[in-house]
């Protein structure tokens, strides 16, 4: 059998229990509120322009909220494959399970076999891929293929044939970090767009390789010089890959965040001081993403673990704002005084862990220092109820949605029975006909 074949039969053989749905429901709000405050930026209102401005059916739609999802960097990410699974996944399910009418629970059901099919092939993958591909945009095509087709009743062969035709289009380059382009955005949205369409086709009939993966010409042999196949299928008896997805609470690079928390500790010993130096010790992929002590732009800022450290020291905070010229300009001085370092023993648990360390030494010679084994917000340190709450209070109200906690509460009731979260409710709350 297929590699797609043994997936597929991995997959459907999983059960859904009230426990995958409750955590699906946390990823589907802040999917939402994602997507909402994602409008409230300049790269949102170009993408509303586009949308409103041409024909939308639902192929659109998804790009159309995927992209938006992806802009303000607080959408989820699954650490050990490096893919934001819920900006491909979710909108697929949203754009599909809305207009059909699909009950709450099968589209949170969907969700939760998406984030499975990508984020096994990101494990799958390999270190090299993500050197040169954007996990998100290669992996989770497949993972909005499967989230698809699960909705479209599409049977295991057909299934096989969606995966095919998913990865024949997958794409998605690193090369738009070297000025900040807006591509990154395009990836979630057109990766989401591409997997509905392969799902759609195989409805139809349409055929794809069942050798996509594993193949002479196929993905592994295409994108991924040191691929790990036997990660696809490991560990079947383990519970869902959504719940080993983290949630971000800061808006920058994922790779940032174990450095912003240990910052925001040390931010409160600092008193009435500037500090001499800071050594910041991380993975060799934070450097690799990360590493540039004077951001030109809110862009570059968001992928600058100096300006990301420094900012969080100086306010005791990250917030929307944190990325601006005035905040960059604040924090240019200290970040002159910092190193950054590859770190042995975060290296070793990368990717199944992402820590950092720092060290910061004051001018009148004190020392104080601070550590994180795992990001905020991973599985190992996970955002309470009432931190995810906050999270979407924070988004929504960038965005300017009115009555933010009625929709919130809604929109985590969408799995009950008397739900009454419709299309029309989700094109009010973003403010847009459609």
């Amino acid at each position: 059998m297929s590699f797609t074949g043994k997936l597929v039969d991995l997959i459907e053989n999983k059960s859904i229990d009230n426990e995958d749905i409750e955590a699906a429901s946390w990823y589907f709000l802040d999917a939402i509120a994602n997507i909402a405050a994602g409008l409230n930026t300049d790269q949102g209102r170009i993408l509303r322009s586009w949308f409103l401005e041409e024909n939308s059916d639902t192929s659109r739609k998804v790009l159309f909220m995927g992209a938006l999802m992806h802009i303000l960097e607080m959408d989820d990410l699954h650490r050990r494959s490096v893919v934001h699974p819920g900006c491909v996944v979710i909108p697929t399910v949203i754009a599909i399970g809305l207009r059909l009418g699909i009950s709450g629970r099968m589209m949170l059901q969907a969700v939760i076999k998406g984030f499975e099919a990508c984020t096994r092939i990101g494990n799958s993958v390999g270190p090299a891929h993500y050197k040169i591909w954007h996990n998100t945009a290669t992996c989770g095509t497949f993972g909005a293929a499967y989230a698809a087709g699960t909705l479209m009743g599409l049977n295991s062969s057909e299934l096989c044939h969606a995966l095919g035709n998913a990865g024949t289009q997958s794409s998605g380059l690193w090369e738009f970090v070297e000025n900040g382009s807006m591509s990154k955005h395009l990836h979630a949205g057109s990766a989401g767009q591409s997997g509905l369409i392969a799902a759609e086709l195989s409805r139809h009939g349409f055929s794809g390789s069942n050798t996509i993966l594993e193949g002479d010409r196929g993905f592994y042999a295409a994108c991924c010089p040191d691929a790990k196949p036997e990660e696809l299928l490991a560990h079947p008896e383990k519970k869902w890959q959504i719940h080993q997805t983290s949630i971000k609470p800061w808006p920058c690079c994922r790779h940032t965040h174990p450095a912003i928390d240990a910052a925001i500790e040390l931010s409160s010993k600092i008193v009435g001081d500037f500090p001499k130096s800071i050594a910041i010790g991380v993975t060799q992929a934070t450097i690799d993403v990360c590493d540039n002590p004077l951001p030109e732009t809110e862009y570059e800022a968001k992928f600058s673990i100096q300006h990301c450290v420094s900012v969080a020291i100086l306010n005791g905070k990250v917030g929307f704002d944190s990325f601006e010229s005035e905040a960059r300009k604040l924090t240019a001085p200290l970040n002159r005084t910092i190193t950054i370092h590859c770190d042995k023993k975060f290296e070793q648990r990368y990717p199944e862990a992402w820590g950092a360390n720092i060290k910061i030494e004051m001018t009148d010679g004190k020392v104080i220092m601070a550590q994180r084994d795992n990001a905020k917000g991973d599985p190992d340190a996970p955002l309470s109820p009432h931190e995810m709450r906050e999270k979407a209070m924070m988004l929504f109200t960038h965005a300017g949605i009115k009555q933010p906690l009625k929709w919130i509460e809604k929109i985590l009731c969408i799995h009950k029975e008397n739900s009454s979260f419709s299309e029309n409710d989700f094109y009010q709350l973003l403010n847009m006909k459609t």
